[in-house]
């Protein structure tokens, strides 16, 4: 993998402008890898990778994972929260350990053109696996987690202007959430699903069931949360929510991050349905890619999966280790056009990688300044 500018302009081909960032840490402590967090760059032109940066982390050889990743304008990506964590082997010296150490309430920033790391204003409050959307070019986060001593949602949101590089708080949720999923939708701030509860009933199971299965739509005019009812029915949260052309897609839940087809959301129903032709097996293990060279792959574990959208397209970044290899691993990406009526599904050649890695948090898209 090598350094990688930001794209040259293209008139001709859209996908000339677009990059995918992913950001990664090591899967198992025993890696020779020194750097404890990274981001890789996806070119959707070529199929291509390319390491771009490293993450800073406050302590030296500890993993941040639960931040969220945020892009705005064509030149910024921000690591925002988490929590700092110490990984080593189980008892078996198979299993790996992870321990918690911090929850932060650091926020960097990466100038994808001149390779350089800024530190922002911090987060009024602390917070890991929290919902965040961007939108008019400000970024909004709410729920998560905000200490280790308590494994208990938060209600708190604020939102961050680059141009102030300011942080300011917003009105709390009406519930505590955490592992709830951010996305702006018909011009507003939606948080979805998460381990909810209630503030002023925490013990009451309907209370509870009716907040995990409501989103929560902030109104900037009002400066005000409202509760759409019913949006996300499971009790367990949505994994990722996409917005493309208006509409929203699903794909699985934190448990389940595939559920083995594509889901869209109708608002005038108030229910997920199936995308049509969106059911693909080979998502859960990469055994015969149509269309892929070295197709009939052997069965193997997936390691990660991550969605974009670019367009009109859906790409979902997958990673599988090689049967038999404990540090070897094949990344593949596959693309769902959600404009086509038949043959919406498309896997590029897979590439084969040297380490075990995972996701720390969920790509993002960035479209680049033509």
């Amino acid at each position: 993998m090598g350094s990688l500018s930001p794209p040259q302009p293209s008139n001709t081909n859209p996908l000339a402008n677009y990059r995918i960032y992913a950001p990664f840490c090591c899967r198992d402590p025993w890696s020779s890898t020194t750097m404890p967090n990274w981001i890789e760059c996806y070119n959707p032109l070529d199929n291509s990778w390319h390491q771009v940066t490293t993450i800073p982390v406050p302590i030296e050889k500890h993993v941040l994972k639960g931040f969220s990743m945020a892009s705005i304008g064509d030149d910024s990506l921000y690591i925002i929260g988490g929590r700092l964590c110490r990984k080593s082997l189980g008892h078996d010296q198979d299993d790996t350990v992870e321990k918690d150490v911090e929850v932060v309430r650091a926020v960097l920033r990466y100038d994808i053109r001149t390779d350089e790391w800024i530190e922002c204003a911090p987060l009024g409050m602390p917070r890991f696996d929290f919902a965040c959307t961007v939108c008019e070019g400000k970024i909004y986060v709410a729920g998560g987690i905000s200490t280790l001593a308590c494994q208990r949602g938060i209600s708190s949101a604020e939102v961050y202007d680059p141009a102030l590089d300011e942080w300011k708080a917003l009105p709390n949720m009406s519930s505590m959430k955490y592992k709830c999923v951010g996305v702006t939708w018909q011009g507003k701030v939606h948080v979805v699903g998460g381990f909810a509860e209630r503030e002023e009933s925490l013990t009451a199971m309907p209370q509870n069931t009716y907040a995990r299965s409501s989103a929560e739509v902030y109104d900037s005019e009002r400066n005000k949360w409202d509760t759409m009812v019913g949006m996300w029915q499971l009790d367990v949260p949505p994994n990722q929510i996409v917005a493309i052309n208006g509409n929203l897609f699903s794909s699985g839940d934190c448990l389940n991050v595939w559920k083995g087809h594509i889901e869209a959301y109708d608002g005038k129903l108030n229910i997920w349905n199936v995308v049509e032709g969106s059911q693909f097996q080979t998502l859960f293990s990469p055994r015969s890619v149509s269309g892929a060279k070295g197709a009939n792959w052997p069965p193997s574990q997936r390691l990660y999966l991550s969605m974009a959208p670019i367009e009109s397209h859906l790409y979902f970044l997958a990673g599988y280790r090689m049967p038999g290899e404990i540090s070897k691993a094949m990344s593949v990406v596959h693309v769902f056009d959600t404009s086509a009526s038949e043959d919406s599904w498309k896997s590029l050649e897979p590439m084969e990688e040297e380490g075990v890695k995972e996701l720390s948090s969920h790509c993002c898209a960035v479209r680049h300044a033509t």
